[in-house]
C-alpha cells in the first residue's frame, strides 16, 4: 500500500479497558450471493479506534449496519448499550456520522447546511445556527461559511462534512474514509484534527479507512477486516508484535527468491512499493541481524541494505491479511 507521509504518530495515552460502545457478535451481510460481512465479531472501546481494511473488506457495510440502514441476514449489534434492531432512531440521535460519499445539499452555503443538520439532529433553530459557526471554524472554513457548497473543493467538502458530523456533540463519531481525495497538506490537517477530537476533546469514534498511516496516527485500537471477517483486533501497540526487531534489507540478487527462501525458514517477510523488503526476526534469536547474513550469503546473494527498524501498523496489517 502507497500512501502519502503523514506526521509520524504521537504517543498516545493508553485507553483504559472499559465495556465496548460498539459490540458486533456474528454479523453477516449479504448482497445477493456475495458475503459483504461474513460472521463478524468485534468489541469497539472507548476512545478511538481504527476500523482497517482494503477497499471493498465490508467496512462501509459494518458502518451502514451499526447505523441501522443494513439490516443484517444474521447476528446481534449493540451500539451506547442500545440494541440496533430495536433502536436504530435513539442510536442516530446519538451519533455523528461522516459518510464517505458527497451528501451535500446544493444551492445552501456551508452554515445554513451544518445548521440543518443540528436541527435535524434536535438542536433548536438558534442553538443549531450557533453550534454551526462554531463548528465552521474549528474545521477551518470559518471564512467560507456563506459560499454555497458546490463552490467547494474536495478538500473542503470533506471538512464539511466533518462539521456536519460534530455539530450536535455526539456521544459517538462514525468516520468513513474521512480523508478521501484531499492533498497531502488538507490531509495532515484534517488528521490533526481527528486526533484533536478524541484525544483532546475525549471524542469516541470509529475511524474507518484503507490507509494505514491515517490509522495509526489518530488510533490506539484497531479492528482488521478483510473479506468480509475480522482478521485481528486489539490496541495498536500490542499487536505491532512480540519481542523481536524488524530489519529493513536490500540484497544484490534475486529479491523475489530470497523472500520466498525467508518465508519458508519461518521469517516473516513482505517487500515495499521500492526494493527493500521488511523481514521480522523474532525475539527468539534476540532480533539478531547476523542470521540474515547468513541466509542471504547461502544463496549466494549480497547484503546490500540493513538497517533496523520498528514494527508498524502496516506489519500487523500484512500478518493478519496475509500480504505479500
Amino acid at each position: 500500500m502507497s500512501d502519502p507521509i503523514v506526521p509520524s504518530p504521537p504517543v498516545h495515552d493508553p485507553v483504559a479497558p472499559t465495556q465496548p460502545i460498539v459490540l458486533c457478535e456474528q454479523v453477516s451481510v449479504r448482497y445477493g450471493q456475495n458475503w459483504a460481512l461474513n460472521d463478524v465479531s468485534a468489541a469497539f472501546l472507548p476512545g478511538a479506534v481504527g476500523l482497517l481494511g482494503p477497499n471493498g473488506a465490508g467496512k462501509s457495510t459494518l458502518l451502514k449496519a451499526l447505523l441501522g440502514f443494513l439490516k443484517p441476514d444474521r447476528g446481534k449489534m449493540t451500539v451506547l448499550g442500545l440494541d440496533v434492531a430495536r433502536s436504530p432512531l435513539e442510536i442516530r440521535a446519538r451519533l455523528g456520522y461522516m459518510p464517505e460519499s458527497d451528501t451535500h445539499i446544493p444551492g445552501m452555503n456551508a452554515v445554513s447546511f451544518v445548521a440543518y443538520c443540528g436541527q435535524l439532529a434536535g438542536l433548536p433553530a438558534a442553538d443549531a445556527m450557533q453550534r454551526a459557526h462554531e463548528v465552521l471554524y474549528y474545521v477551518g472554513l470559518g471564512e467560507a461559511r456563506y459560499r454555497n457548497l458546490e463552490t467547494y473543493s474536495t478538500g473542503m467538502k470533506q471538512r464539511i462534512k466533518l462539521a456536519q458530523a460534530i455539530v450536535h456533540d455526539p456521544d459517538l463519531l462514525f468516520l468513513d474514509e474521512p480523508t478521501n481525495g484531499m492533498d497531502p497538506k488538507g490531509r495532515d490537517e484534517m488528521l490533526e484534527l481527528i486526533f484533536d477530537l478524541a484525544h483532546n476533546k475525549g471524542v469516541n469514534l470509529i475511524l474507518s479507512s484503507h490507509l494505514l498511516p491515517d490509522v495509526e496516527y489518530t488510533c490506539d485500537r484497531v479492528v482488521v477486516i478483510d473479506k468480509g471477517t475480522v482478521a485481528t483486533e486489539g490496541p495498536i501497540a500490542a499487536l505491532k508484535g512480540p519481542a523481536g526487531r524488524v530489519y529493513e534489507l536490500r540484497v544484490k540478487g534475486d529479491a523475489p527468491r530470497l523472500i520466498e527462501i525467508l518465508r519458508a525458514d519461518g521469517y516473516e517477510c513482505h517487500d515495499t512499493d521500492e526494493d527493500v523488503m521488511r523481514v521480522f526476526v523474532p525475539g527468539g534469536t534476540d532480533g539478531n541481524a547476523n542470521a540474515l547474513f547468513a541466509i542471504a550469503a547461502r544463496e549466494g546473494m549480497q547484503v546490500r541494505h540493513l538497517r533496523p527498524s520498528v514494527p508498524t501498523l502496516e506489519d500487523v496489517f500484512a500478518r493478519a491479511v496475509g500480504d505479500d
